[in-house]
C-alpha cells in the first residue's frame, strides 16, 4: 500500500485546503485533542511571520496522498538552529561539528515554540499505520537525499514512539509537570488531597496574590478584546526578552489568535485600577488546558503562581477538564500540585557512527529521566495513604 502513496512537500499551508489538513489533525467532530496542530494555529504562525524566512523555522509540511486523497500530514520545518524546540540537542550539534560534520540545517517535525505532547504524524481515521509509515519514510528520504544531518519528531505520543522505533528511529525521553484532575468539584477538594503543609502554603500564596490591589479575571471567546492583546503583548515581550533575548512570536501572531482562535484561548489577567498589569495565556483542548505564556509589567508576590497555576486549576475543575499542562521545566510546580510526566521524541541521524553514539547516550539518559521522575513524584505534595487526614 505504501508504494501507492504519494508524498509531497509544501512550503505554505496555502497549498492545502484547511478541511483536508484538519481531517487528519482534528478528525471526527473537528474538536482536536489540542489546537496546536490545527490548520488555524499553524497558519497563524505562518501568516504572522513567526515562522518562515529569517526565523530559522522554514515550513516544509509533509502531505501523503492515496488516490489523490489526503490521508496524512505532518508539520515539518527545515531548521537552521535549535531554538524554540525545548528538546535540547545543542551538545549533539557541537559534537557533530567538532568531528567535521554540518549539523544544520536539519528537519524538525514539531509545533514551533510549543512543548506540548500531541500527535505529530497526523492521519485520517483508518489510515494510522500506513499514514505514519509513509510520513516517516518520506521525511527520512527528504533528509537523506538532501544530505541533512538529522530528523527530529518532538513531543510525540507514545503510539508514535512505538511506530517510530519499529522503523528504526531513536527514542528520547524528558519530563515536565502536569496537574491531573481526580474528579475534584472545587479547588478545596484538590487542597484536601494535599499534605497539611503544602495546603497551607497554597492558601497563603493565593491570599497574597489576591491582595495585590486589584482583581483577577478569566477571558475567552468574544470576551477577549483587542486591547487585551495589546496588554498581553507587553507582558510577552518582557518575558521573551529575559528568557530568549528576543520573543519568538510576532505581534501579528496575537492578532491572528484574536481573529481565528479566540474560542481556543483562556486569557487570565490581573487588573489594577482597571488596567492589566500581568497575564497568563492558556490554550483549551478537548480535555486539557495548556499553559503557554506569562508576563507582567508590575511585580507582586505570588501573582505568577496564581495566574499560571491556580487559575488554570480553577478553570479545569470548573470545566471538567482532566489535566493542566504547565509547559516546560520548572520544579517549583511540584509543590503546587503538578507532578512529573514523561515526554517523548524520536530522532534519525544520517551518519551511522553518529547515530550509534547518540543511541548510547539516549539509553543512559532514559534511565536517568525515569529515576528523576520517580524521585520527584515521591516528593510530591499529596498525602500518602498512611498519612492521617489533619484539618487546618
Amino acid at each position: 500500500m505504501t508504494d501507492q502513496i504519494e508524498i509531497s512537500l509544501m512550503s505554505s499551508l496555502d497549498a492545502i485546503a484547511s478541511k483536508d489538513w484538519d481531517a487528519c489533525a482534528a478528525p471526527g467532530d473537528g474538536r482536536p485533542e489540542d489546537p496546536f496542530v490545527t490548520y488555524r494555529f499553524l497558519m497563524a504562525l505562518e501568516r504572522s511571520a513567526s515562522v518562515g524566512p529569517g526565523t530559522g523555522w522554514q515550513p516544509s509540511y509533509l502531505v501523503a496522498r492515496a488516490e489523490e486523497r489526503v490521508i496524512a500530514v505532518a508539520p515539518m520545518y527545515a531548521k537552521s538552529h535549535s531554538q524554540g524546540e525545548y528538546v535540547f540537542d545543542h551538545n549533539w550539534a557541537h559534537a557533530y561539528e567538532r568531528a567535521g560534520g554540518r549539523y544544520y540545517p536539519k528537519l524538525q517535525i514539531a509545533v514551533p515554540f510549543t512543548p506540548v505532547t500531541g500527535r505529530r504524524l497526523l492521519t485520517r481515521p483508518g489510515f494510522e499505520d500506513i499514514g505514519q509509515a509513509a510520513l516517516v519514510q518520506g521525511a527520512v528520504e527528504v533528509a537523506d537525499q538532501n544530505r541533512l544531518s538529522s530528523l527530529h519528531l518532538t513531543f510525540c505520543t507514545g503510539e508514535e514512539v512505538a511506530a517510530g522505533k519499529a522503523m528504526g528511529l531513536l527514542h528520547r525521553t524528558g519530563q515536565q509537570f502536569h496537574w491531573d484532575n481526580a474528579d475534584y468539584t472545587t479547588f478545596d477538594d484538590f487542597l484536601a488531597a494535599l499534605s497539611s503543609r503544602k495546603r497551607k502554603n497554597i492558601r497563603k500564596e493565593r491570599a497574597q496574590a489576591h491582595g495585590f490591589g486589584g482583581e483577577i479575571i478569566q477571558l475567552t471567546g468574544d470576551d477577549i478584546k483587542p486591547e487585551h492583546w495589546d496588554a498581553f503583548w507587553a507582558f510577552y515581550q518582557d518575558t521573551g526578552s529575559r528568557k530568549w533575548g528576543s520573543p519568538y512570536l510576532t505581534r501579528a501572531f496575537f492578532d491572528e489568535l484574536h481573529e481565528t482562535m479566540s474560542d481556543d484561548v483562556l486569557l487570565v489577567l490581573a487588573l489594577r485600577d482597571g488596567h492589566p498589569v500581568a497575564g497568563a495565556l492558556n490554550f483549551i483542548g478537548r480535555d486539557r488546558l495548556f499553559g503557554r505564556y506569562w508576563g507582567c509589567t508590575e511585580y507582586h508576590p505570588s501573582l505568577h503562581f496564581e495566574l499560571c497555576y491556580y487559575q488554570a486549576i480553577d478553570y479545569a475543575i470548573t470545566q471538567g477538564l482532566s489535566r493542566v499542562e504547565a509547559g516546560a521545566q520548572g520544579e517549583h510546580k511540584l509543590a503546587r500540585g503538578y507532578l512529573p510526566n514523561t515526554t517523548h521524541s524520536l530522532h534519525w541521524m544520517r551518519d551511522p557512527g553518529f547515530a550509534r553514539a547518540v543511541g548510547e547516550y539516549l539509553e543512559a539518559e532514559r534511565t536517568a529521566v525515569a529515576e528523576e521522575v520517580e524521585v520527584l513524584t515521591a516528593y510530591g505534595p499529596f498525602k500518602s495513604t498512611a498519612e492521617e487526614d489533619d484539618h487546618d
